[in-house]
């Protein structure tokens, strides 16, 4: 069973800078292309696409983060991150990533599944 887990969200002042990572365990075998989305609290169905990155390291941003997120990637950890400076209050969100797609040479690979997710505040 995969799982995704992410961490680092908080509360900061307009301005400030946050780093999201997301961690993804099981499936050892299997490459993913992953993507960082957000929703506000109680509206998990209104998500919206922030960043993505695939297995090649191709990376594309909503228009509302260019120039102020970049989303990496450590194979090695099976983690992403999302590093989010100059930060709005209309950034305020539940960030959650989220496997696109999955390739492995010899498997099946899990898609589609998304994490808990952490919480963004950011004040003016």
């Amino acid at each position: 069973q995969v799982q995704l887990v992410e961490s680092g969200g908080g509360s900061v002042q307009a301005g400030g800078s946050l780093e999201l990572s997301c961690k993804a365990s099981g499936y050892s075998y299997c490459r993913y292309d992953m993507s960082w989305y957000r929703h506000e609290p109680g509206l998990e169905g209104e998500f919206e696409f922030v960043a993505s990155i695939n297995i090649d390291g191709n990376t594309n941003y909503a228009d509302s983060v260019k120039g102020r997120f970049t989303i990496s990637q450590d194979k090695t950890k099976r983690t992403i991150y999302l590093q989010m400076n100059n930060l709005k209050p209309e950034d305020t969100a539940m960030y959650s990533c989220k496997i696109e797609r999955g390739y492995s040479d010899d498997y099946m690979c899990p898609a589609g599944f998304r994490g808990q997710g952490t919480q963004v505040t950011v004040s003016s």
